[in-house]
C-alpha cells in the first residue's frame, strides 16, 4: 500500500493520539484504543477509505485532546483490519506509510486533523556514510552488552544503506523518555538525527556498563551469603555426625528444664506462652535476626523467681526490735508499723488467707530526711526479705511500670517484673518511692497503672506487656513514699494506709546524731572514735545554726565534710594524733552559720505578727508585717501570696473592721486623721473612720517563696487590727489558725512542725485553734510542750486578748 493510493496531501483525515508508544514508516503494529474520538477516528477512516495520521499525547497531558497536548509529526498510515474487543475497546493493524505535520487542528472537531506529509533535508552522502559506520559500530557494542537489543536489528541496518530507515529502525528500540524519543523523530536533518542517535546509543552502553558492575556486585555478594550459608550447613552437619555441635539443642533442652521445673509455681497462660516461644525459637535459624529478640524473651521469662519465696515468718517482735534499733524517736510510726504486722502475724499463724490483707500498702508521709525509706529497709531486715527500690519520681511512661510490647525495638518488662528478678523472691518488701510525684503525659497516666498493682483484688493477676502474661504481687508487701499526699490522686490514696512522719525536735536531733550519724559518718570515713571528739554544745550548735531542714539528711552531709576535713588533718598532719571539734573552731571547719529560724523579737512592735507556717521541710516562723497609708480603705498584699491566702486577708480585714463598728477594738481618737475644718471644731469621728481614711499595705517577707494557705487567717488579722489601733503586738507570741467571717478561729494542719518552728525560735505562747488542741496535742514531744505555753483559741477576740498589748 502506498501515498499515491490515496488523495493528495496536504488533506484533513482521521486523527489518532496514542499515550505511549511513537510509531515508524516502517512499521505494521497493533493498537488498542478505548477512547470514544479514537474509535470514530477509525471507523470514519475505514468508511471513507481514508487514511490517519497517529500522534503522540506529550508528558502529563494523557487522555487529554486539545492543540497543546499531542506532538504534531506524527505517522500517516492506513488501518489494515480493525477488531472489537468485549470491553468496549477495538484493536486495529495500523501500517505507517510517511511522517506527516499536523499543519491544523480545530479543538470543535477533535477526530480529525489538517496534514501535510513531510520528507528529510538533502544531505551530502559521503559525511552520512561515515556516521552510519560508526553507528554502526556502537549499536554492536550495545547489543554485546543489552541482552534484550534485538538480534535481527543489526542484521536489518548493516545490510540497508537508507540512513533514513536506518535511523528509524534504530530510534524504534532505543529506551528513551517521550520528548527524547520525539526529538530524533522529528528531526529532518538526517545528519543531526544521526548524531543524536549515536549520542544516545553511547549514552545506554555507559548505562548498562554501571548496572553490569551493580548486579555483578550485588550477584557476588548473594553468592558469598549463599556460600556461607552452605558452607556453615555443612559445618553443621558434620559436626553434628561428630557431636559437637551441640550448643543451641543445648540451650534449648536448658530452657525447657528449666520450664519443666517452674511449671507448677508458673500460672497457666504464662507455662503455655513461654512454651510456645523456645518451641519457636528452637524451628528458628540461629542467624535470624529475630532469634536473638526471641532468646532474651524466653530468658527474661525464666530469670521471673516464681515459686521462690522468703520462708522467714512475720514477727512482730523482730519489727519492733529493729525499728527501735535502726531509729530514734518515731514512736507512733513504729507503733502503726507494728499493728499492721500484727495482723499479718496473726492471720499467718491461723492459717487464714486473706487476699485482702496481702496487698495492704503502707504509705510514710512526710518531709524528707525524716527516715521514710530507712523505715522501708528496716521493716526488709526484720522480715528477712530482698529489699526492691522503685523510684517513681517525674515517671510519665506508663510502660515503664507495665512494660514495651515485644514489636517494638529495645522492648523490655516493666520495674516491677525486673525488680522481682533482682530480689529472686517473690515476696520481697517493694518500696514505691516519691508516689506523690508520678508524672502525666501523652505516654500514659502512670498512677492509672499502680492502682492496679496496689488493689489487692486485682494485683494478684498483674499483666506486664512484655511477658504477655499475668503474674502474682499479692505476696509482695508494697511500701510507699510521700512528701505531699495531697498530689496523691483520691483512687490511688484509697488504696493506701498513711503513716505520718513529722518533723524532729533538736533534741531528737541531736539523739539521731550522737547514737546513729556521727558512728556511721565515722566509719564510712575511715576515722575512730578516738580520733575525734565533739561535745555535746557543738552538736546542738550544728544543729541549730548550720541545717534547715525538718529530717537529718543535711545533718548527716555536715558531719560528713566536718569527718572529710578532720581525715585529712590526720594524714597531712602527722604530729596531729586526735581531732578536737568545739564551738570555738567550728567556724574555721563549717565557715559561717546558716540559721534556720530567726528568734523571737525582744521588742514588742506595731503591725509586726508572729505567724507560724507548714513546708514541706518542715515548720518555719512566719512574721506578717502592716504599714497604713493616708487613703481610702484600700487593701493591698504583697509577698508572692495564693489566692487562697489573698481571700484569707480579705477575710480578716473584713473580720476587724466589723469589730472596730462594734466597738469590740478600741480606737483613740487622736489617731484618725482628720481635714483641718474637723480639727478647727474639734469634731469627734465615728471609730470605722480609721479605716475609711486608711489603706493598708499587707505583706509578707521573703517575696520569692511562694505562700498559700488558710491558716494565716488569725495572723493578719492581729496584724491589720494592730496597725489601725496602733497598739503594739507581743513579740514572744506565735499563732496559727483559720479565721471565718463570723470571726470563729478553725483549725488547722502540721501542727507539730509549727510548733516545733516556734520553739526553735524561743517562743514564749503559742496560739493554736481549740480543736487543734483537744486533739492533736499528744503528738508534741514533750520538750516542746514542756518549753512553750500553748493555748487554745477560739474566736478571734480571744486571739486579740492574747496578744495585742
Amino acid at each position: 500500500m502506498e501515498l499515491s493510493n490515496y488523495d493528495s496531501f496536504p488533506q484533513e483525515i482521521p486523527l489518532i493520539i496514542e499515550d505511549d508508544i511513537f510509531l515508524y514508516p516502517f512499521m505494521i503494529a497493533p493498537l488498542f484504543l478505548g477512547e470514544d474520538i479514537n474509535i470514530k477516528a477509525v471507523e470514519t477512516a475505514i468508511d471513507t477509505n481514508k487514511l490517519v495520521i497517529v500522534s503522540v499525547s506529550k508528558p502529563g497531558q494523557e487522555g487529554k485532546r486539545d492543540a497543546d497536548s499531542f506532538y504534531n509529526v506524527g505517522v500517516v498510515g492506513n488501518i489494515m483490519r480493525k477488531v472489537s474487543l468485549p470491553d468496549g475497546k477495538i484493536k486495529v493493524l495500523f501500517q505507517g506509510l510517511a511522517k506527516g505535520k499536523i499543519e491544523k487542528f480545530d479543538s470543535e472537531n477533535p477526530a480529525f486533523a489538517f496534514v501535510d506529509t513531510i520528507k528529510p533535508e538533502p544531505y551530502d552522502e559521503q559525511q552520512i556514510v561515515s556516521l552510519i559506520d560508526v553507528l554502526r559500530e556502537q549499536v554492536k557494542k550495545l547489543s554485546r552488552i543489552n541482552s534484550k537489543f534485538p538480534a535481527d536489528l543489526i542484521k536489518t541496518i548493516d545490510e540497508n544503506n537508507d540512513p533514513v530507515r536506518i535511523a528509524d529502525l534504530i530510534s524504534s528500540v532505543l529506551r528513551v523518555k517521550k520528548d527524547e524519543a520525539y526529538e530524533l523523530f522529528c528531526e529532518l536533518n538526517v545528519e543531526n538525527r544521526l548524531i543524536k542517535i549515536i549520542e544516545v546509543i553511547k549514552k545506554e552502553i555507559e548505562s548498562f556498563k554501571i548496572q553490569n558492575e551493580i548486579t555483578q556486585k550485588v550477584n557476588s555478594k548473594i553468592e558469598k551469603t549463599h556460600k556461607d550459608y552452605f558452607l556453615k550447613e555443612q559445618i553443621k552437619a558434620i559436626q553434628k555426625e561428630l557431636g559437637t555441635d551441640n550448643k543451641k539443642d543445648q540451650e534449648i533442652k536448658i530452657y525447657k528444664r528449666k520450664l519443666k521445673r517452674l511449671k507448677p509455681f508458673m500460672p497457666k497462660d504464662g507455662y503455655k506462652e513461654t512454651r510456645k516461644q523456645i518451641e519457636k525459637l528452637s524451628r528458628m535459624h540461629q542467624d535470624s535476626p529475630d532469634a536473638s529478640l526471641l532468646q532474651t524473651y524466653i530468658e527474661q521469662v525464666l530469670e521471673i523467681p516464681f515459686g521462690k519465696l522468703s520462708e522467714a515468718k512475720i514477727s512482730v517482735a523482730n519489727v519492733e526490735e529493729q525499728l527501735n534499733k535502726d531509729h530514734y524517736s518515731l514512736c507512733k510510726p513504729k507503733e502503726r508499723i507494728s499493728e499492721y504486722f500484727a495482723v499479718k502475724e496473726l492471720l499467718e499463724e491461723r492459717g487464714i488467707d486473706d487476699a485482702k490483707a496481702k496487698g495492704t500498702v503502707l504509705c510514710f508521709v512526710g518531709p524528707p530526711g525524716v527516715g521514710k525509706t530507712s523505715l522501708a529497709n528496716s521493716i526488709s531486715q526484720a522480715l528477712q526479705r530482698p529489699l526492691v527500690r522503685i523510684a517513681l519520681g517525674g515517671m510519665e511512661d506508663v510502660n515503664e511500670l507495665r512494660g514495651h510490647r515485644r514489636t517494638y525495638v529495645g522492648a523490655m518488662p516493666g520495674r516491677l517484673v525486673k525488680g522481682l528478678v533482682d530480689a529472686k523472691s517473690m515476696n520481697p518488701v517493694m518500696v514505691l518511692d516519691e508516689i506523690d510525684k508520678l508524672g502525666v503525659s501523652h505516654k500514659g497516666d502512670p498512677s492509672a497503672v499502680m492502682l492496679e498493682i496496689l488493689d489487692p483484688e486485682q494485683n494478684n493477676e498483674f499483666r506486664d506487656l512484655y511477658l504477655n502474661f499475668s503474674i502474682d504481687l499479692s505476696q509482695v508487701i508494697f511500701v510507699a513514699t510521700a512528701n505531699d499526699a495531697r498530689r496523691i490522686p483520691p483512687a490511688l490514696k484509697d488504696r493506701m494506709e498513711f503513716i505520718e512522719i513529722s518533723s524532729y525536735t533538736p533534741n531528737e536531733k541531736y539523739h539521731i546524731a550522737r547514737d546513729y550519724l556521727i558512728p556511721q559518718e565515722l566509719q564510712r570515713h575511715g576515722l575512730k572514735k578516738s580520733e575525734v571528739t565533739m561535745s555535746k554544745l557543738t552538736i546542738e550548735t550544728i544543729i541549730a545554726k548550720y541545717t534547715r531542714e525538718a529530717g537529718v539528711r543535711n545533718l548527716r552531709r555536715v558531719f560528713s565534710k566536718l569527718f572529710r576535713k578532720a581525715a585529712k588533718k590526720l594524714l597531712t598532719e602527722k604530729e596531729t594524733k586526735k581531732v578536737s571539734i568545739n564551738t570555738k573552731n567550728l567556724v574555721k571547719y563549717l565557715e559561717q552559720p546558716i540559721f534556720e529560724i530567726d528568734p523571737a523579737d525582744k521588742k514588742n512592735s506595731v503591725g509586726v505578727t508572729n505567724g507560724l507556717a507548714w513546708t514541706a521541710v518542715g515548720g518555719d516562723v512566719l512574721k506578717i508585717e502592716a504599714i497604713k497609708l493616708n487613703g481610702k480603705g484600700v487593701l493591698s498584699l504583697t509577698g508572692n501570696m495564693g489566692d487562697v491566702m489573698k481571700e484569707s486577708a480579705r477575710i480578716s480585714h473584713s473580720v476587724v473592721k466589723v469589730l472596730i463598728d462594734k466597738g469590740r477594738i478600741k480606737v483613740p481618737q487622736n489617731i484618725i486623721p482628720k481635714s483641718p475644718k474637723e480639727k478647727e471644731e474639734k469634731t469627734k469621728l465615728d471609730s470605722s473612720e480609721v479605716y475609711k481614711r486608711y489603706d493598708i499595705h499587707l505583706h509578707i517577707p521573703e517575696g520569692a517563696t511562694p505562700k498559700d494557705g488558710p491558716s494565716a487567717g488569725i495572723t493578719m488579722a492581729v496584724t491589720i487590727a494592730s496597725i489601725l489601733c496602733e497598739k503594739e503586738v507581743r513579740c514572744d507570741v506565735a499563732m496559727t489558725g483559720e479565721l471565718t467571717l463570723s470571726g470563729k478561729v478553725l483549725p488547722i494542719g502540721g501542727l507539730k512542725e509549727k510548733l516545733i518552728a516556734a520553739y526553735k525560735a524561743k517562743m514564749v505562747k503559742v496560739l493554736i485553734p481549740k480543736k487543734n488542741f483537744q486533739r492533736d496535742l499528744e503528738d508534741i514531744p514533750y520538750e516542746v510542750k514542756k518549753a512553750l505555753e500553748i493555748k487554745a483559741v477560739d474566736t478571734i477576740e480571744d486571739v486579740l486578748k492574747e496578744t495585742l498589748v
